[in-house]
């Protein structure tokens, strides 16, 4: 009888404890600047991420990585990506470090919350495994790295309304056939990740009430497409009408008010000139759309905060906000007119099937049968639209820093980071003002959960948040590094050391006097540079990083041997099946069943050797890298064309023939110099990207017939 009661009240203790421990919530964003919610000085209607500001803590001085994958890798296991094995992006490029999918060296949060009793929920995008499609392995899926539950995509991009390989636990779905989410409006994948968080909440306090969660919420807003709800983009409508000035210094002037920015610093931008451009109600429209979806993320996360509120928990439950990198200046959709400008009065494809995934990154259509539309003058919003909203844009995001996404100055990795926890939080409404990065949230989570860390794993680089949380001063003890395609960076308290590309000369900032980069001190202060860069040089040798592109050279490798390849969709090589084609003149002969066409035929490398054929925007291109160097052959295809393609390498140059007839050729010796590191892909290339394309640009026709013939 003793023993019984004994037990009951350990249990009863346990119980207890557990309930004491914070909820813990993680919600990220997707490209989005600095400055773009209402509580860093955006315009954009904000007012529950303001309210959670307002109630909780803002940190000044947050860093990520400066690119989805490596920020999700870094974000989920408390070390620098490269520890992780995601160095670059899903890409594997023969090293450890470079392998482009979480290894078993590291724990995800769930992983390590899990054992200290904690319920886990995912709801959003993955993106740290190459391993996207429904029958693919699915060992680095979010269920097999600790989440009890997940609602959200594997890949990184797509159609915010059909998004590809979207995925229920270890299912893939559709948005018409999942039985657990049908919502009573148009399916819009932002309002999906909030409902589905809403769901697992209302699940576990139904079912789990004794027990604390941690829930990873990851947006795909505003990454492009520029794809959102019309209810949401008529709040605003004429907005940018004025371009990117006045935005640009309603902001500045906004962050002063706050104090994000100190009036002694130099200010760089705007760099957009509004008279120069020509279609000024579609780049307005961009910024409108833009604005719009991160208005819905925003009400999601209002319902998100009520859920808590009405179950009681919202005292008790940790919540960060943050963002994957800065905004971005890419490119995409807003190039050449694919597809009509002007959406047709009714459908003119066949809708898809309700239980036929959605396996492209860029739809060839809408799920109700729209073409594809995208190019300068098509305007955002509607599902079977792909557009971004461009560099001028991106720059007015990221005010008032330099540079963008992809690069490591402070455009590229600074990102709001709000903080509401009212059991915890000592002081509301103030400011953490320590430079600090995602690699605190791993040891964060672990500090309040209590949970212990295996002794068999890579030690957690960051330090918990709790001290700022309490109002006090940080202690780091060593600087925080960074380094993305050979941009790299190190922050030692005040100062910053910075470099663009892998040749790219330091650069030397005094933080505190010049956060927006202007002025560069590396020649006045020499000893410092030279210091800092050293601590550089340690750090990167001592977690496997490796100057971007380095992986090919110097490389022996055994190879098959033939000399001629008949290929069809889907085959995949490995680097030492692929055809050896260094120092050899080959050609790509290839047959497609119709056009209008577009995707990758096939491809073989990535972005530092490797070559592509492809057909894109009603042309047909062959690139090829060199030394990272990329050279492109295009043509316009016939208006007769058959759908039979060629491309010859040689010495002197690149030939692209259809239907036996050339139709351009490129002067220069365009052998490969090296063999490429990544396979040969047919029909797509979902490795390191080789041409002037985003990963998932598959095929959009079968392929009758394909041979590479090596000389």
């Amino acid at each position: 009888m003793l023993r019984a009661i004994i037990a009951l009240f350990l249990v009863q203790v346990s119980n207890s404890l557990l309930a004491a421990r914070p909820n813990i919530i993680i919600i990220m964003a997707d490209d989005m600047g600095y400055s773009d919610i209402g509580c860093y000085g955006g315009e954009i209607n904000t007012p529950n991420l303001d309210a959670l500001a307002k109630n909780g803590m803002r940190f000044t001085q947050f860093y990520n990585t400066a690119r989805c994958c490596p920020t999700r890798a870094t974000l989920l296991t408390g070390l620098y990506a490269h520890q992780a094995g995601i160095g670059h992006m899903t890409g594997d490029y023969g090293i450890p470090q470079y392998q482009g999918y979480l290894n078993k060296e590291c724990l995800t949060i769930a992983e390590a919350l899990k054992p200290a009793g904690y319920r886990t929920y995912m709801s959003g995008k993955w993106h740290v495994t190459p391993k996207v499609k429904a029958d693919d392995p699915k060992d680095n899926w979010p269920r097999q790295r600790g989440f009890d539950k997940f609602f959200g995509t594997i890949h990184g991009a797509g159609s915010f309304f059909d998004p590809n390989s979207l995925t229920r636990d270890n299912t893939q779905i559709t948005p018409e056939n999942d039985p657990d989410y049908k919502p009573d409006g148009t399916w819009y994948y932002t309002d999906a990740i909030s409902d589905n968080t809403v769901n697992y909440l209302k699940s576990h306090f139904k079912e789990h009430p004794e027990k604390p969660f941690f829930h990873y919420v990851s947006y795909t807003a505003a990454h492009w497409p520029m794809h959102a709800l019309p209810e949401d983009i008529a709040k605003y409508e004429g907005k940018y009408d004025d371009g990117y000035a006045p935005v640009y210094q309603a902001r500045l002037k906004k962050m002063k008010q706050l104090g994000l920015i100190d009036p002694k610093w130099e200010i760089p931008g705007p760099i957009g000139d509004w008279s120069k451009v020509e279609l000024k109600e579609w780049e307005s429209a961009c910024m409108e759309v833009y604005a719009a979806m991160v208005d819905n993320m925003d009400q999601g996360i209002g319902r998100i905060v009520k859920t808590l509120k009405e179950n009681k928990q919202l005292d008790n439950t940790l919540i960060f906000y943050l963002q994957d990198n800065g905004g971005c200046a890419e490119g995409f959709g807003r190039g050449k007119l694919v597809g009509p400008l002007e959406r047709p009065a009714a459908p003119t494809l066949k809708p898809m099937d309700k239980d036929e995934l959605q396996t492209n990154m860029v739809p060839i259509q809408s799920r109700d049968g729209y073409p594809l539309r995208r190019g300068k003058g098509v305007m955002p919003g509607p599902a079977e639209t792909e557009i971004g909203y461009g560099e001028n844009w991106a720059n007015v995001s990221n005010t008032p820093f330099r540079e963008y996404k992809h690069w490591v100055h402070e455009g590229g990795i600074s990102t709001p980071l709000v903080a509401h926890w009212p059991k915890g939080i000592t002081k509301a409404n103030t400011w953490a003002k320590d430079p600090t990065h995602l690699i605190d949230l791993m040891a964060t989570c672990l500090d309040l959960a209590g949970a212990k860390y295996p002794e068999n794993k890579i030690p957690v680089e960051g330090i918990s948040l709790v001290p700022a949380l309490k109002s006090t001063a940080l202690k780091r003890g060593k600087p925080i590094f960074f380094e993305h395609e050979g941009n790299r960076a190190v922050r030692d308290g005040e100062w910053k050391l910075v470099a663009k590309s892998v040749k790219g000369e330091w650069e030397l900032y005094n933080i505190p006097a010049d956060r927006t980069e202007m002025n560069n001190l590396a020649e006045k202060h020499p000893d410092r540079v030279k210091s800092m860069s050293a601590q550089y040089e340690q750090w990167a040798k001592e977690r496997g990083v490796v100057p971007f592109g380095s992986w090919n050279k110097n490389k022996k490798i055994k190879t098959s041997g033939k000399k001629i390849f008949n290929l069809k969709t889907g085959d995949t090589f490995t680097q030492e099946t692929s055809p050896a084609l260094a120092n050899r003149p080959f050609t790509v002969t290839a047959q497609i069943e119709k056009l209008p066409a577009q995707g990758v035929i096939v491809a073989q490398g990535g972005s530092s050797s490797g070559w592509s054929l492809y057909l894109k925007d009603k042309q047909l291109h062959f690139t090829i890298r060199r030394g990272g160097k990329p050279i492109t052959t295009s043509a316009p295809l016939p208006a007769n064309a058959s759908g039979r393609f060629e491309a010859r390498v040689t010495r002197k140059g690149i030939i692209l023939r259809a239907d036996n007839k050339r139709l351009t050729m490129t002067e220069g010796n365009a052998l490969l110099s090296s063999h490429p590191l990544d396979s040969l892909e047919v029909g797509q290339d979902n490795g390191g990207i080789v041409g002037d394309y985003q990963e998932g640009f598959k095929l959009s026709v079968p392929l009758k017939s394909l041979q590479i013939a090596i000389k």
